[in-house]
């Protein structure tokens, strides 16, 4: 659900000039490249198995997921926002006014 929320708001999330990306801490490249092509997602995807970059993130879950949270980094790695209420239904519109709201620059 927050994916295809993320796909459908990509011509304006497309807007400002960032990277950005989804982590998945269980599955493998080859489960994520499916996961993708079926979603039809035009973001990165980041294979986590060993949950190293969550534990790094501080958004790691003992029973093996990722807390579900967006962690907005501005170029100089200074993190300006984390929002740890992230609704999956509306994911994309919610990541285009944060992005927003914190001036990340636009294309």
């Amino acid at each position: 659900m927050q994916c295809k929320s993320l796909r459908d708001s990509d011509s304006v999330i497309q807007k400002f000039d960032l990277k950005y990306f989804m982590a998945s801490s269980a599955d493998d490249v080859e489960a994520l490249k499916r996961f993708k092509q079926e979603n039809e997602a035009s973001f990165t995807m980041l294979s986590d198995k060993d949950g190293s970059a969550a534990k790094a993130l501080g958004v790691y879950n003992p029973i093996g997921f990722a807390k579900r949270w967006t962690i907005y980094v501005d170029d100089n790695g200074k993190i300006l926002k984390v929002d740890k209420n992230v609704n999956v239904r509306t994911a994309g519109q919610d990541l285009a006014k944060n992005l927003s709201e914190l001036g990340f620059p636009r294309r």
